[in-house]
């Protein structure tokens, strides 16, 4: 029996990329799938959530719209990426998507995928935890459906990656952008696997990674995927970041746990300057699992052999 997983991400490329990733696993069974406006604006990214679900052949997968604005905005120019991503020549003349306007309210599309699932839930986040909270603050009984939360977030023993007035440097961005909804569902004390920087830093999208890809071309998704990781050499500058698998790592474990090494820790969230969004371990925090290393190379193998598809 297939898992059942409900996808929460904020519309960037490396969620978009995830959402694929995610639509390529043949025991995964994908019951909804929900954006947050925080790396994205959720017009364009909705749009975008739909076109992959086209190219996939599973339109009939609900999207949720999260319209829930977190405390600290990311940066404009990041979230601009979905314009370009839906004018790629893969994406462009697809079949007009719905009005973003139209759809369901995200915290409701998880209660009602939770509340109607047949069996327990694995819940992945790659971007901001927001609409699962909202969700569970209106129905807290459905914590009971949920077998797993995977969340692309946190720094535990690494440096943030936010720079940004006020900020010492401490947090990570899925983390940063709604701080109080993160320190509300670490105290849930739901079975919580974080995905943070501590093991996203050992996975880079290397020119050698778009390269190897770039002898695929002839495998639609991954002449679309390279398409798309091309698009990030230019998102941050390289002066200043480089760019990640933060959420396709994330996204793997759903389909290779056995090669992450992972941790049970207590861990607290701060809400205040100048280290708002810190992830941090303390004796006295609730309990969740870390992610700590990853058999990288066995990674990059299976992304490459899940876009050859």
């Amino acid at each position: 029996m297939p898992k059942l997983v409900l996808m929460d991400h904020d519309g960037a490329i490396d969620d978009l990329l995830s959402q694929l990733l995610v639509l390529t696993m043949s025991d995964i069974e994908l019951i909804g799938v929900t954006v947050t406006p925080a790396d994205c604006y959720i017009e364009p990214a909705l749009e975008s959530a739909y076109k992959l679900l086209q190219i996939m052949g599973q339109e009939h997968i609900p999207l949720g719209r999260g319209d829930y604005y977190g405390i600290n905005a990311f940066p404009s120019e990041w979230r601009a990426r979905p314009e370009i991503i839906n004018a790629l020549p893969m994406l462009i003349n697809l079949p007009k998507a719905p009005d973003p306007y139209a759809y369901r309210s995200a915290p409701d599309l998880i209660i009602d995928s939770l509340s109607a699932a047949s069996d327990k839930v694995t819940v992945l986040m790659t971007g901001p935890c927001s609409n699962l909270v909202l969700a569970l603050e209106k129905a807290p009984e459905l914590k009971a459906k949920i077998d797993e939360v995977v969340w692309m977030a946190g720094a535990f023993r690494v440096s943030g990656n936010v720079q940004t007035f006020q900020h010492d440097g401490s947090a990570e961005w899925n983390v940063f952008w709604d701080p109080i909804s993160t320190k509300k569902l670490v105290e849930l004390e739901l079975p919580l696997t974080f995905i943070p920087l501590d093991v996203t830093n050992h996975v880079p999208v290397t020119k050698t990674f778009l390269s190897t890809l770039a002898t695929q071309i002839e495998y639609k998704l991954s002449n679309l995927t390279g398409q798309f990781w091309a698009l990030t050499l230019d998102t941050i500058p390289g002066y200043y970041y480089t760019y990640f698998m933060w959420d396709i790592l994330a996204t793997s474990y759903l389909a290779m746990p056995e090669q992450f090494k992972t941790e049970v820790v207590k861990a607290k969230v701060s809400t205040r300057p100048p280290n708002a969004g810190q992830t941090y371990l303390d004796e006295t925090g609730y309990t969740v699992k870390i992610a700590t290393d990853v058999n990288s190379e066995y990674f990059y193998e299976y992304i490459l052999g899940q876009f050859k598809r």
